[in-house]
């Protein structure tokens, strides 16, 4: 069952209150007799981790060989390259009086 935010607004205590989605909002704080308005809050929970974001649904994933029922099995090697790097250095600062 969700969790409803209320204030009332006579008193200005903020509480919650446990409720099924087809029970009606409360209107009048039990506590004191005030009205009362459901208020908006931030979801309590979170999505982390893989699967819940954009960038892990809908690009085009390659089955895994042997997953369409062939029982041949391929191997490639990674190539391997050899990549020269050149450090840059940022030219010194110059102050002139």
């Amino acid at each position: 069952m969700p969790l409803y935010e209320y204030n009332c607004q006579l008193c200005g205590e903020t509480f919650e209150v446990r409720q099924k989605f087809s029970d009606q909002p409360l209107t009048v704080h039990e506590g004191c007799g005030g009205q009362v308005k459901r208020l908006l809050s931030v979801p309590t929970f979170q999505f982390k981790g893989s699967g819940f974001y954009v960038t892990d649904y809908g690009k085009g994933k390659k089955p895994s060989p042997g997953a369409n029922g062939s029982s041949t099995k391929s191997e490639s090697k990674p190539e391997s390259k050899t990549e020269s790097k050149t450090e840059s250095k940022p030219a010194p600062v110059v102050k002139s009086d």
